[in-house]
């Protein structure tokens, strides 16, 4: 009696159509699970590098617009600072307004932030090390995750520190007469408050994707989901220590 084979389940490589090709050929399962392998990195349409590509792109198409707010505020700024007003007595045209004395923990602020940004960059390098990324692939350590664990860390904390430094300017100025309400504000330091606020904002943003960052480095399993995490995270914070470069010499010495 003749016996019967059931063919098992195979992949179908193909290859681009073209001089030379070969015809579609079965290539049998290993039985490995091929995640995470260097052949994943190597295979542009399917692979961590394209899944890197699309989600840079989505990143720096949101960080663009972000990017675009900012210089429309900065040209709101300027076009408050030349505003006139017309005194009803006099009926003369006059400016209203003021320059405020930048307090100078803001220059403290600025080095600190600078130096945050020195150090994700750090993280960011240490785990698309080739050498320590293959070692964990291989299943022999986890080199580059102890490199780039502390420079986040670092990271973090020097991003809490230009925070809280940035509400010590508030209240700094605060206590010489320009609080954010109706009775002290007036037009340079409702600027001041808007700009460095929205700043802010956006940067305590940076410093959750720093948390959650720590966290996937520590929970995920696959090198390049933690590779993607520290590198988003990286690109964004770099994004926002640009913008305060930028915001802060228009406060400093643009009025």
């Amino acid at each position: 009696m003749p016996s019967t084979f059931t063919r098992t389940p195979t992949e179908t490589e193909r290859k681009e159509p073209g001089i030379g090709g070969k015809p579609p050929v079965d290539r049998r399962p290993t039985g490995g699970g091929g995640g995470g392998g260097d052949d994943d990195w190597r295979n542009e349409r399917h692979g961590p590098r394209e899944r890197l590509h699309r989600i840079r792109f989505f990143l720096f198409s949101a960080l663009a617009a972000d990017m675009i707010f900012f210089a429309v505020l900065v040209l709101v700024f300027f076009a408050r600072q030349a505003g006139m007003l017309m005194d009803p007595r006099t009926h003369v045209f006059t400016g209203d307004w003021h320059p405020i004395t930048i307090p100078r923990i803001l220059y403290l602020n600025t080095v600190v932030l600078l130096l945050s940004s020195l150090t994700i960059e750090r993280a960011r390098r240490n785990i698309f090390r080739e050498i320590d990324v293959l070692e964990e692939w291989l299943g022999l350590g986890l080199p580059a995750l102890r490199r780039t664990i502390p420079w986040v860390g670092g990271s973090l904390l020097l991003g809490g520190l230009f925070l809280a430094g940035q509400f010590v300017a508030w209240t700094q100025l605060t206590a010489v007469g320009f609080g954010f309400d109706r009775t002290s504000v007036t037009p340079a330091s409702y600027f001041f408050y808007l700009i460095t606020g929205l700043h802010a904002a956006h940067l305590l943003l940076g410093v959750l994707g720093l948390v959650f960052c720590l966290c996937a480095l520590t929970r995920f399993k696959r090198v390049e989901y933690r590779q993607i995490s520290v590198d988003v995270t990286a690109w964004y914070w770099h994004t926002m220590s640009l913008a305060w470069l930028l915001l802060f010499a228009v406060l400093a010495l643009g009025q």
